[in-house]
């Protein structure tokens, strides 16, 4: 079952790229001034979509990749 979307307001946020992220545009940002929620976007398209997850989701997202569950980025 998927789950319901929730409206967050993205207005205000600061948005951050990975020190790592400098590998030729492949790039994501993310927020992190929203108590419960990651916000998440394509650094190339700043107007686009934004994908939002729960904090402990994100959390369990980059624990599997520093632990390189998902091979070599």
């Amino acid at each position: 079952m998927a789950e319901a979307a929730i409206p967050v307001d993205l207005s205000d946020v600061s948005w951050f790229k990975s020190t790592y992220s400098d590998n030729g545009g492949t790039c994501v940002e993310v927020s992190p001034d929203l108590p419960d929620v990651v916000p998440v976007r394509d650094s190339k398209d700043l107007g686009g979509p934004v994908l939002v997850f729960p904090i402990g989701v994100w959390q369990s997202f980059v624990t599997a990749v520093q632990a390189g569950e998902f091979g070599a980025v």
